[in-house]
């Protein structure tokens, strides 16, 4: 037999075998291919799942406004000053108002033992007062805006006021969300080597976290609200997070939103301390060596950094904390505060900055007349959709 031949007998039973075996391997083929895809797409959940359990989508990430340019750029008033009506008390009705302390030997970020801190010369409080007002539109269950006082209470007066008034505005363009106001006092004294400096004059997050990590949940749990309002929530949306503060408690307000744009990024600062105020020897000097005055000056951070999600009201008096100091000394409020407003204009924030004539720091005057006007151009744009 040839080798031919023999090869041809081989292909002929190669061919008979196939005939009978390749329907039932091509069946096998079929269900391994089957199995192969469902582990693939199990596979491909599976890290779906992961991904969106280790990185969820965050409310801002879906979230839009438009709020326009309406109320942006630089203003000057003065020298008189009168109350607006929409900061009086006009007969609407009334929110409810709550206050309770927190122990700040109780508290993981601000304990009252920092090293910073000089108690024999500059007392530090045993707790704070925090004063909280639910206005009368907010419907309990909603998840709420809400604005955070610094000093507490602070402006807290007049707040109440522009809610009571302006939640029920029927002018859509002076209109508030139903915002919770939550006042934080102070850890006590001022300056360098106080609990006070430490929390509003230090460059980092720390007063962020204590507000979103400590006082949002003290509120949230305290007994007497969830009495009135058991499902009260706080919206997790930082467009929905505005933050005000007077002085150090200005820059304060503008370090929690630079620092934590993913928690707070509406921002309010009168009379603020963008100077050189933070304590000599605190970690922070390190990286920002004179303090708030870093914003707009020497490293210019505003003007260098990149540009955050923020939305900013700055203002400074013409009368208003060493306005004569020159510039080495790196205590000038006035020069601070025109300074912040260029740098934030140069880098296209949307800002709003208001000079005052013939007033001092922090100046009620100021406050009066227009804060129900800032409360609606830091607002303008939000809504709960």
């Amino acid at each position: 037999m040839s080798d031919f031949s023999l090869a041809g007998e081989n292909d002929d039973r190669l061919r008979d075998f196939l005939l009978v075996s390749a329907p039932r391997f091509a069946d096998h083929t079929a269900m391994l291919f089957t199995r192969l895809q469902s582990t693939c797409a199990l596979g491909l959940l599976a890290v779906g799942v992961f991904a969106a359990v280790t990185h969820p989508i965050s409310a801002a990430a879906t979230y839009a406004e438009t709020p326009g340019t309406e109320g942006n750029g630089s203003f000057t008033i003065g020298p008189d000053y009168k109350i607006d009506p929409d900061l009086t008390d006009l007969g609407n009705p009334k929110g409810t108002s709550f206050e309770f302390t927190m122990r700040l030997a109780d508290s993981k970020i601000f304990k009252g033992d920092d090293t910073t801190l000089e108690p024999d010369k500059k007392a530090v409080r045993k707790e704070r007062k925090i004063f909280v007002y639910v206005p009368a539109a907010y419907k309990d269950g909603t998840k709420a805006p809400v604005l955070v006082i610094h000093d507490g209470p602070g402006q807290l007066g007049l707040v109440r006021n522009a809610l009571d008034n302006l939640t029920i505005s029927k002018d859509p363009n002076r209109r508030l969300p139903a915002f919770i106001a939550i006042a934080v006092e102070n850890g006590g004294n001022d300056g360098k080597n106080s609990e006070r400096g430490l929390e509003y004059d230090t460059m980092s997050d720390r007063l962020a976290r204590f507000i979103n990590d400590e006082v949002f949940p003290a509120v949230l749990n305290n007994s007497e609200i969830k009495a009135a309002y058991p499902n009260l929530a706080f919206t997790d949306n930082p467009w929905g997070r505005a933050v005000i503060g007077c002085s150090s408690g200005g820059a304060a307000a503008l370090s929690m939103g630079w620092f934590r744009p993913d928690l707070f990024r509406r921002i309010i600062a009168y009379s603020g301390t963008f100077v050189d105020q933070q304590d000599d020897d605190a970690p922070e000097e390190a990286k920002y060596p004179f303090g708030a005055w870093e914003y707009h000056s020497s490293m210019k951070l505003i003007e260098t950094g990149e540009k955050k999600p923020l939305r900013i009201f700055t203002h400074v008096s013409e009368n208003d904390l060493r306005a004569k100091d020159p510039e080495e000394t790196q205590h000038n409020w006035v020069m601070a505060g025109k300074r912040t407003d260029i740098a934030l204009e140069k880098k296209g924030y949307d800002h709003r900055f208001v000079f005052s004539l013939a007033t001092g720091h922090c100046d009620g005057r100021v406050f009066q007349q227009t804060l129900a006007d800032t409360l609606v151009w830091v607002w303008r744009g939000y809504h709960t959709d």
